[in-house]
């Protein structure tokens, strides 16, 4: 990748989005990561326990995706708004580097080692 390839970031990111989105429905989630209310508590108390204990271990699941979903959402956004590759919190430019390792970055890494 050059200095700043927008066009094959774009289709990464692009194709990042489905394959998360194709997670999510997998987990049975949609792409707004709410949950299909589609699980049998079984006959008793210890496959309610069960069921409850995979469906928090699945929300976990789904509410990271959902995360990195949103990222890449941002991204493709400041892709199309012509800010890309600009740092959120202070302006400056973020690093091709850092943007070829995490494409979905808004930070650029004084600023997320920073925190915000």
């Amino acid at each position: 990748m050059t200095a700043l390839d927008i066009d094959a970031i774009r289709e990464d990111l692009e194709a990042q989005r489905t394959r998360l989105v194709a997670q999510l429905g997998e987990l049975g989630a949609t792409p707004s990561g709410d949950l299909q209310a589609d699980l049998n508590a079984g006959e008793g108390f210890a496959d309610a326990a069960a069921t409850t204990a995979e469906r928090t271990e699945r929300i976990g699941v789904v509410d990271t995706l959902k995360g990195q979903l949103d990222d890449v959402e941002t991204a493709l956004e400041r892709i199309k708004e012509g800010s890309y590759g600009v740092c959120s919190n202070c302006g400056n430019p973020i690093a091709p580097e850092r943007l070829e390792a995490r494409p979905e970055s808004t930070l650029c890494v004084t600023c997320k080692s920073r925190g915000f």
